[in-house]
């Protein structure tokens, strides 16, 4: 079925209100939905957390019953047909009997993948899917990339001088950017279902690593990868609010003991030569229903990680100074041979922030 101009008006403005759940429904999709009649909005909803009601449920809850009939539902995910936290969405669809159900996007869910549509459909219902698709993609890569690769969507942040460099010689580092930058950087945090540092960055910084600027009704998973357990049980990122996970290769019991008595979770994810096992940890993250992962970490860890073909995005913060050639970089991994070797982006943004240039970039050639 095709859809119209005004079609896209109403879908535009579900996408609107799924925007509303960016930093809440984790680890559920953002959804929004729109119910209109006669050419009029009669209703909306917003899913805003795992466990609530679905946008589609808010949507039908909001309206009066009796008008639902012969309505047009737009909705920006297809609706659930399983039962998970909640009911299905379907199911409350079909009992109200809406006349047309336009529909974004196809879950990638295995649970649903098209059962949502075919259940509409053979109830008489009329469905068109796929208007505005891109854009509902976008507002999930993570819930995406669970479904469809088995693993979270990996996004590095890094702030450089305009010559590259992520901290002086020695490693000190504030601030490199802005204010506004910095602020940005939250925007980024809060969305995450968990952040990511190497126990160096920790050793040297002792970063928070939470959500500060923006509202935030959860913090964020924090995780650590300390092969050798050198993370202190007083390091601020397990004392302050939220949970911790310390990711190692050690069989140090003791140490292990003294970080959990602080707070912290230790987990054991190692190769047989003891190190961490990255696509191991990130088989362990999927399971704990982690959808985006926010790195910030020193050039070691966003290299090997890289190297493994893990990292998806990349944003990056260009400041305006020079910091030298003797300043660190931005990913350590084994020298390239040949040029055919380099790691190939897609810039996806450009824009100022602040005084700083914010570069958003898709990493394409993942192993």
């Amino acid at each position: 079925m095709t859809t119209t101009a005004e079609d896209a008006v109403y879908m535009a403005r579900a996408l609107e209100l799924a925007h509303l759940g960016m930093n809440t429904t984790d680890p559920n999709p953002r959804v929004g939905c729109v119910i209109v009649k006669n050419g009029k909005i009669i209703s909306e909803g917003w899913h805003e957390r795992a466990g609530g009601p679905h946008a589609e449920i808010i949507a039908i809850e909001n309206a009066h019953q009796d008008h639902l009939y012969g309505a047009t539902v737009y909705v920006t995910l297809e609706p659930c047909s399983h039962h998970g936290r909640t009911p299905p969405c379907v199911d409350a669809l079909l009992k109200t009997r809406p006349q047309r159900v336009v529909i974004a996007m196809e879950d990638p869910n295995s649970l649903v993948a098209g059962s949502g549509i075919r259940a509409l459909e053979e109830a008489g219902i009329v469905v068109a899917v796929g208007l505005m698709e891109a854009e509902a993609k976008a507002l999930n890569p993570g819930y995406i990339s669970r479904m469809t690769k088995k693993r979270p969507l990996v996004r590095v942040k890094l702030a450089t001088s305009l010559d590259g460099r992520t901290a002086l010689e020695s490693g000190v580092s504030k601030w490199i950017t802005g204010e506004d930058a910095r602020r940005d950087v939250h925007r980024w945090r809060a969305r995450s279902s968990a952040i990511l540092t190497g126990v160096s960055t920790i050793l040297m910084d002792d970063p928070s690593l939470n959500v500060r600027y923006n509202a935030c009704k959860r913090q964020p998973l924090r995780i650590v990868l300390d092969s050798n357990l050198r993370i202190s049980p007083d390091a601020r990122v397990i004392k302050i609010e939220g949970k911790t996970l310390i990711v190692t290769a050690s069989q140090d019991h003791a140490a292990a003991t003294r970080l959990q008595d602080a707070g912290a979770e230790v987990l054991i994810v190692a190769t047989k030569s003891s190190r961490i096992d990255l696509h191991a940890l990130m088989l362990d993250l999927v399971a704990r229903e982690i959808n985006e992962i926010h790195i910030e970490a020193g050039a070691t860890l966003c290299g090997a990680l890289l190297y493994a073909g893990i990292v998806d995005e990349i944003v990056l913060y260009l400041a305006p100074h020079l910091l030298g050639a003797d300043g660190r970089g931005m990913f350590k991994f084994p020298a390239l041979e040949k040029m055919a070797d380099r790691y190939k982006l897609k810039i996806r943004d450009v824009r100022a922030v602040g005084e700083d240039w914010r570069v958003i970039a898709d990493v394409i050639n993942l192993s």
